[in-house]
């Protein structure tokens, strides 16, 4: 004999009032998404080169999933090499020529 909120299946889901409704299917499940805006905030960082780099990530919301993997391939480049670019030593200084 089943309890109180189960049926022959097994135990109701809790929280919800249709745990038995049926969900149609969608039309074609392999169709693919219309792209739209992921609606992330890009906060400014007060490095040009890295903000460009950054406000780039905002080209993705105009493609499909599958594109978005190029734009985020640059976007990382683009950041590594800034980041790089933080480790390097000086440039030589003038006047700065001890032998």
């Amino acid at each position: 004999m089943a309890g109180a909120g189960a049926t022959a299946d097994g135990p109701a889901e809790a929280g919800t009032a249709d745990a038995g409704a049926v969900r149609p299917a969608p039309a074609d499940p392999y169709e693919a998404a219309v792209p739209a805006p992921l609606g992330v905030v890009r906060t400014p960082t007060g490095r040009p080169a890295v903000d460009a780099l950054l406000d780039r990530l905002g080209d993705a919301d105009h493609l499909t999933a599958d594109g978005h993997l190029d734009v985020y391939e640059d976007v990382h480049r683009g950041l590594r090499a800034e980041l790089t670019a933080l480790d390097a030593p000086p440039g030589p200084r003038p006047y700065d020529n001890r032998s």
